[in-house]
C-alpha cells in the first residue's frame, strides 16, 4: 500500500522484525539492511591499442544484519548462538524480515531474509548510577536477500 501523499516518506521509527515468522519484542533498531553484488573490473586492449576499464556485474552478496533490542530475560537470542557454536548448522539457519510500516502500522515495504544464522552477541554497557536501559545487540550472516 502507496503513503498518503506521493511527497511523503516512511518514517524510520515505523519497523517490525520478525524471526522465524514470530515477531520479536522491544526492537530498538535494526541497521545492515543492504543488498549488494560484486563488481568484477575486466581490463582489457583494444585493437587500436586503447587500455579499457569495465565494471561488470558479479555475484550477489551474502551479508550482515544488527539487530538491537531491549535486554530482558529471554535466551532465545543466546540458545540460538550455543546451537551455532556447538555446529549445529542445518538447526541454526533461520528466516528473517524487517517489514517497514506506516503511520497506521501497514506494511509499505518487507526485507526478506533467508538462511540467516546469530553470529555475535553484544551487551549494552553496564554502568552504576547509569538512567537508561540495558541492550542487547545481535548480529545475524544472511545467504541470500529480497525485498517485497
Amino acid at each position: 500500500m502507496p503513503l498518503a501523499d506521493p511527497l511523503d516518506s516512511a518514517a524510520a521509527h515505523g519497523f517490525k522484525f520478525i524471526l522465524d515468522g514470530i515477531e520479536v519484542p522491544k526492537i530498538i533498531e535494526v541497521s545492515g539492511l543492504k543488498q549488494e553484488v560484486e563488481k568484477i573490473e575486466m581490463k582489457q586492449q583494444t585493437k587500436d591499442g586503447k587500455y579499457l576499464i569495465r565494471n561488470l556485474v558479479g555475484r550477489p552478496k551474502a551479508g550482515e544484519l544488527s539487530v538491537t533490542r531491549g535486554l530482558t530475560d529471554s535466551k532465545t537470542i543466546s540458545d540460538w548462538l550455543k546451537k551455532v557454536m556447538e555446529g549445529d548448522v542445518a538447526g541454526s539457519r533461520k528466516t528473517a524480515s524487517v517489514e517497514i510500516t506506516d503511520y497506521k502500522g501497514t506494511t509499505l515495504k518487507t526485507y526478506n531474509f533467508t538462511d540467516v544464522w546469530v553470529s555475535s552477541i553484544e551487551v549494552s554497557t553496564l554502568k552504576a548510577g547509569a538512567s537508561e536501559t540495558a541492550t542487547e545487540k545481535f548480529t545475524m550472516s544472511f545467504d541470500t536477500s529480497t525485498v517485497a
